[in-house]
């Protein structure tokens, strides 16, 4: 098998070391994500940056931490100052959808917590660092269309998942 056979993975440009998170840093780059990236497997993306938002930014959450409430038009993102940045995150969202199309991607690895990529838990909306149980907005879009959202937390479990597809 090929690289270029490899299955792809999108994954959160913090995550890879890119200095784009909402306080303008990174979030590290596992040692498995650079495997990936030499081996040209990893789709790189920060769905907050490509929906038009800057670097640095205002935190954001989404009150009670439903980012498939945010795409059903049932909550908003907003930021600490209270200003309602969801169109962006939805675009981001969508921009994540097309990636995900066109590269044919099963399998994404996106940010824990994040309002955008949180998979498991995010946070409450009261900017008091409460987690609440829920996904971000491109997590949510993402499975809708069927992909199989991790976070860095979880890479042995996505090791085994890309494992099977590569079979």
């Amino acid at each position: 098998m090929t690289c270029s056979d490899l299955p792809k993975v999108l994954v959160s440009a913090c995550l890879l070391g890119q200095p784009v998170r909402y306080d303008g840093r990174a979030s590290g780059h596992p040692g498995l994500l650079q495997r990936w990236q030499a081996e040209g497997r990893v789709v790189p993306l920060c769905p907050e940056v490509a929906g038009g938002l800057p670097t640095p930014r205002p935190p954001a959450e989404i009150p009670g931490g439903q980012g498939a409430a945010v795409l059903d038009g049932g909550a908003q993102v907003l930021t600490v100052a209270g200003e309602d940045v969801s169109a962006a995150f939805l675009a981001g969202a969508q921009q994540a959808l097309r990636l995900v199309r066109r590269h044919g991607i099963r399998v994404a690895v996106l940010k824990a917590g994040s309002p955008s990529c949180g998979n498991r838990l995010t946070y409450d909306g009261t900017f008091s660092g409460v987690k609440v149980p829920g996904e971000g907005v491109t997590t949510a879009l993402l499975r809708r269309e069927g992909v199989l959202v991790f976070s860095e937390l979880e890479l042995d479990e996505v090791e085994r998942v890309l494992s099977g597809l590569s079979a």
